[in-house]
């Protein structure tokens, strides 16, 4: 009984080590939905380093109401949590498992966009795919925005999911923590 105590405190000291412990970032969209923003990320797991659990969502989009002047003018920006990441509001595209290291450098990028002189969002150059662009460029994918895609969410992560197949293959949750959606 002894040793089984002792084998069992190991194990869960050596949790982090062993690889157990991890984020994950989903990447997903809604095209046709009123709720903004269109393109965001989904962050969940445990760090590694502290055990400290994980579960936000980073989303950038305008502060405020959607007016037709967001075609012609930029207005203030933010990243905000995104609530709705049911499967039916929005679809899930493709998830990675990162490094504590990785997270870090997605949630330092979340600062850099929370710290943007205002205003920041413009549709045209600076939105929720620029953002999730920015995220999956940090976190070494190969992304372009390709044209005709600016403002399409879905094609847009479809197109990086293409691009990356092999990244994001080895990269990938186990089977059993990846939900597949209609989107994929």
């Amino acid at each position: 009984m002894r040793r089984a105590r002792f084998i069992i405190a190991l194990l869960l000291w050596a949790w982090p080590a062993l690889g157990w412990a991890a984020v994950r970032i989903d990447f997903y969209s809604r095209d046709t939905d009123s709720r903004f923003p269109h393109a965001f990320v989904a962050l969940t797991g445990t760090l590694d380093e502290t055990g400290e659990q994980i579960d936000e969502t980073w989303g950038f989009t305008v502060k405020g109401e959607f007016t037709p002047t967001l075609l012609a003018a930029p207005a203030a920006g933010v990243v905000r949590p995104v609530k709705e990441t049911d499967p039916g509001i929005s679809t899930l595209h493709f998830s990675l498992v990162l490094t504590d290291v990785e997270y870090r450098a997605v949630k330092a990028l979340v600062a850099e966009w929370q710290a943007l002189p205002q205003p920041s969002y413009d549709l045209h150059r600076r939105n929720c795919i620029t953002f999730v662009a920015a995220v999956a460029t940090r976190l070494g994918l190969d992304v372009t925005i390709p044209r005709g895609l600016e403002w399409k969410p879905k094609a847009f992560l479809a197109s990086a999911r293409r691009r990356n197949e092999t990244i994001i293959a080895a990269r990938a949750p186990p089977v059993a923590a990846t939900v597949v959606s209609a989107g994929r």
